[in-house]
């Protein structure tokens, strides 16, 4: 039985198999609308979403399977007390899989430690969300025809995005891949980024505070939203929430197959004028996230590919 908890669970190999294979459910989704006829998944949401566990059970639906689960915290037996280990037990019982989202960091590690079944990591506090960047890797691949050789220039809160340190983890793996840090000071990546990912696996990249003078490099920029939820203190978060917004002026500024991703939700860092660029392809980025997943469960289920 395995889970995925990191981005690193799997191998490259691995990783461009299931890409692989969410491409094909893309291009041919009625033969995967059985596959998982009588199967279950549980969705564990500890904290507010709406893309990545409405993506879960959409992704679960298309393949023919079920959904249970619980929205918020206090909506489970959580609000009582329940510990992770004892929900993840009784869910066990319950399901086949399980999607979990969780405000603590390491929390999806210590269910998986527990269950009796697959364990998805759908986001845990500041620290990863490996399905998003799963979304991110297949979206990427899709618009530009590869995962190597590219400039990718991430812009907004790299501190506490955890959307951020997942692709970053990811795609150190794929040769001549170049990173822009764009980032007020406050909210650079965490030092164990700088350490223990970009320079330990020899990745250039360079950290700047300005976006305009970095958008002519890019050939994937990649927005965040400065995310209140993360902040202690409310006066920084209303001082640099605003730090950086995407336009049609600063887009005049980039290459001409330039795609702009982004996690969403976003709040105002991409001005709603530039939805209709042909390079905004966050949108694009909800659909493949729901083609991913469900290569995703099939892969943990052991499910197989039909022909």
């Amino acid at each position: 039985m395995r889970h995925m908890l990191n981005p690193l669970d799997f191998s490259v190999e691995e990783i461009d198999r299931l890409l692989a294979l969410a491409t094909d459910i893309e291009h041919n989704p009625s033969k995967y609308a059985h596959v998982c006829d009588g199967k279950k998944l549980a969705t564990l949401f500890y904290e507010p979403s709406t893309r990545t566990r409405l993506s879960f059970e959409s992704a679960m639906l298309n393949l023919g399977g079920s959904v249970l689960g619980f929205s918020s915290a206090d909506s489970s037996s959580a609000a009582k007390g329940e510990s992770v280990a004892d929900t993840i037990r009784v869910i066990s019982c319950y399901a086949d899989i399980a999607a979990m989202r969780h405000p603590k960091e390491g929390a999806a590690l210590v269910a998986s430690q527990y269950s009796r079944i697959p364990v998805i990591n759908a986001g845990d506090g500041g620290h990863q969300h490996p399905t998003q960047t799963l979304t991110d890797l297949l979206t990427i691949r899709s618009l530009t025809g590869r995962l190597r050789d590219m400039t990718v220039g991430l812009c907004g809160d790299l501190k506490f995005g955890r959307t951020v340190h997942s692709l970053i983890n990811a795609m150190v793996r794929y040769p001549g891949i170049r990173f822009v840090l764009i980032s007020p000071d406050e909210l650079r990546v965490p030092s164990y980024i700088h350490e223990d990912v970009l320079k330990a696996n020899h990745v250039e990249f360079e950290e700047v505070n300005n976006l305009d003078e970095a958008m002519s490099k890019l050939d994937i920029l990649y927005m965040t939203r400065v995310q209140r939820e993360r902040f202690f203190n409310e006066d920084d978060y209303i001082r640099l929430k605003d730090s950086y917004i995407l336009d049609k002026k600063k887009m005049k500024l980039a290459k001409k197959d330039m795609f702009v991703l982004h996690p969403l939700p976003r709040v105002n860092e991409i001005s709603t004028e530039v939805d209709k660029d042909p390079r905004a392809a966050y949108f694009k980025q909800v659909q493949y996230g729901v083609y991913v997943r469900m290569a995703l469960i099939m892969t943990l289920l052991e499910v197989e590919k039909p022909c």
